[in-house]
């Protein structure tokens, strides 16, 4: 059965207002009752990271996110999912990712956005490289178990 509601899916390089996403996607919806929003910041663990380049597969990227989307408010009824996830050279401290759920109620939200965030580090096609604050570049990242582990809760 397919849900009449439709997810807001964007893959872009340009930065993103979290706010103004929440907004959007709860703007005249009184049955909203819940919003839980996540978003991914580029980080640098151990002060030698200077930015992360973000490579996807166009088209297949993207496709890969409305699956996990409509996933979600599936399984979870939600009223709203944004998801936009950034790609090409992004600094430390800058935003790569952002999940919103919105639901009825908190508990969904809450699964929704953390299921779309563990299927989403796991299934969608995209690559980091690291880039230090040296100079150098890095090898590309590779999956960690526990992105498969959190992933494999929601089987």
């Amino acid at each position: 059965m397919q849900s009449a509601v439709k997810p807001t899916i964007r893959v872009q390089p340009q930065d993103f207002d979290a706010a103004e996403e929440t907004r959007r996607l709860t703007e005249g919806d009184k049955s909203i009752g819940a919003v839980v929003a996540f978003t991914g910041l580029c980080r640098d663990d151990g002060g030698t990271l200077a930015a992360l380049e973000l490579e996807h597969y166009p088209g297949m990227a993207e496709a890969e996110i409305i699956r996990i989307a409509e996933l979600a408010i599936e399984r979870f009824g939600l009223l709203g999912l944004t998801a936009i996830h950034r790609h090409g050279k992004i600094a430390t401290g800058e935003n790569i990712v952002l999940v919103i759920a919105a639901a009825r109620h908190r508990q969904a939200a809450f699964d929704g956005a953390n299921f779309v965030m563990d299927y989403l580090k796991t299934s969608a096609p995209f690559w980091k490289k690291e880039h230090g604050k040296d100079g150098t570049t890095g090898d590309w990242v590779a999956a960690k178990a526990t992105d498969d582990t959190a992933r494999d809760k929601w089987r």
